[in-house]
């Protein structure tokens, strides 16, 4: 080879340097947002989840307290539990596939910008395409969070719906003894 084209070999190499690095620290970057990402999602899926269960936790327990105690309602009470508990586990499972669904799309989503990246003719081009990519991440995990939370919201409000109900009957029946007697 000779020293002319050592040279231009050497000032490719040399210029090509700054675009590895940037990609090197792109899918850094990348990966932590994500990485981030993700975990933010799982936390907040585990404290609704959390947050659920200790509600209707508390919720059984003084029912079967009210149960043992009032033992002429004591099926229907239970009924309400197992009712409740129904709806409970559909909705952690309904939670359960939204998580992994986003979490599906997030890491198609992140091949898909990974390939983008690798594909851009400039730097910034790079550049544009991680800024892009962290902002539609962000944007998404926001949404998902907020539909986690409402989902949550939902579940613990509809399995505390057959709940309230037996509270209410029996607030009513105790009501109306308390006045007969």
């Amino acid at each position: 080879m000779n020293p002319k084209t050592k040279a231009a070999a050497a000032a490719v190499d040399e210029a090509t340097k700054p675009v590895e690095i940037g990609f090197t620290a792109g899918n850094e970057i990348v990966d932590n947002f994500v990485k981030v990402g993700q975990e933010a999602a799982q936390k907040g899926y585990e404290q609704a989840i959390s947050m659920t269960k200790e509600q209707v936790e508390k919720a059984r327990t003084a029912l079967t307290k009210g149960v043992e105690e009032i033992g002429t309602l004591g099926r229907e009470n239970v009924d309400a539990v197992v009712q409740a508990s129904t709806i409970y586990a559909k909705g952690v499972e309904v939670i359960g596939k939204e998580v992994m669904t986003y979490a599906q799309a997030r890491a198609e989503s992140h091949i898909a910008a990974v390939k983008a990246m690798f594909g851009a003719r400039t730097l910034k081009d790079l550049v544009d395409l991680q800024a892009a990519y962290a902002r539609s991440s962000f944007d998404d995990l926001v949404s998902e969070t907020t539909k986690l939370s409402e989902i949550g919201v939902k579940v613990t409000n509809d399995a505390f719906a057959p709940l309230n109900a037996r509270v209410n009957l029996v607030v009513e029946k105790m009501t109306k003894s308390a006045a007969a007697a």
